[in-house]
């Protein structure tokens, strides 16, 4: 898994590479695991089940002038799933670190995801998860908007 985590690292700095604003001085830039925020919720966007969350900051805490809005470690447990939603003026990137699931996008095409993939709803977009597998599927999900 330590690999997954380093390819998922990589892939968050190309993603945003070209997006990110300067932070201010002062502004945090390291979040301990540790020290995550825990932000569980229930039938998300019409899902099914418990989509467990740990995050450096979300969307309500997030400043203006940032663009990543909201960063975190994201498990759904087996059968467990996020409805589809749509998202409009921001963009979603789920990085997936360990197990398997189904991704719907816009179109309604399903494709199977697992360790090392990556799937991003652009603004306009919608989108799915659901784990399909027999362990936790567990995925980085960053929302950023410019």
């Amino acid at each position: 898994m330590r690999s997954s985590v380093l390819v998922a690292l990589a892939v968050l700095g190309l993603f945003f590479f070209g997006m990110l604003s300067v932070a201010s001085a002062g502004e945090q830039q390291v979040y301990l695991g540790d020290d995550l925020k825990i932000w569980d919720r229930e039938n998300l966007a019409g899902g099914q089940g418990v989509l467990a969350g740990k995050f450096a900051f979300t969307r309500q805490d997030a400043k203006e002038d940032f663009v990543i809005k909201e960063i975190g470690w994201l498990t759904l447990p087996p059968g467990a799933s996020v409805g589809m939603h749509s998202h409009t003026d921001n963009e979603d990137a789920f990085i997936i670190i360990s197990g398997e699931g189904l991704f719907t996008d816009s179109g309604g095409i399903k494709t199977k995801v697992a360790e090392g993939d990556i799937a991003i709803a652009r603004a306009g977009d919608s989108h799915a998860l659901e784990n399909t597998g027999q362990v936790p599927l567990v995925f980085i999900c960053v929302i950023a908007q410019r």
